[in-house]
């Protein structure tokens, strides 16, 4: 009996292990055209070496990121031309957040943390990918992988942290 619990428990591990190797959104559902808190959970560094920086691509789409700043770590807010402009409180938007990287921290292999940004999401349900790179003192790890049609996502190596977005409750206006 105690060689089968220990069996079951090993088990548990790796799958656990497994669930949380690679970045994820702390909520990986929202609703569209809402206003959403993207926490991108980081649970490990390079081959065992620690985290010195997280660049999160903001998928298309998504609008007006703002970053939470993280004591320790120097924050910057890259901005690019739309192709299609937008309006916003009165206020046509032009060029919106496309990526945000949080640098000069430490993330100790043996610790996780969460780098937050609040954002507005597309009126359109379906999934967006988040991109994220994680730097290290020794190597780094681009999660870019995005599942192909007809291909499982358990397969990708490096995936990308997704967010389903669900259609929108009818009539309310969303921040």
């Amino acid at each position: 009996m105690d060689a089968l619990r220990l069996l079951l428990l090993s088990c548990f591990a790796v799958l656990c292990q497994a669930a949380f190797a690679h970045p994820a959104l702390d909520n990986p559902r929202a609703e569209a055209g809402s206003s959403y808190r993207a926490a991108i959970r980081i649970t490990h560094g390079c081959s065992g070496s620690p985290v010195r920086e997280v660049i999160v691509q903001i998928p298309e789409g998504v609008r007006g990121a703002k970053p939470m700043p993280k004591p320790g770590w120097t924050l910057e807010v890259e901005k690019a031309r739309l192709a299609q402009p937008y309006e916003s409180h009165g206020r046509r938007i032009e060029e919106d957040v496309v990526r945000v990287r949080w640098s000069g921290g430490r993330l100790e292999n043996a610790h996780f943390d969460e780098f937050v940004l609040l954002a507005g999401l597309p009126d359109r349900p379906g999934k967006l990918y988040w991109k994220v790179s994680q730097v290290c003192e020794k190597g780094r790890i681009d999660w870019f992988d995005v599942p192909e049609s007809g291909k499982p996502a358990a397969e990708l190596k490096e995936p990308a942290a997704v967010l389903e977005v669900l259609p929108a409750a009818h009539g309310e206006h969303k921040h």
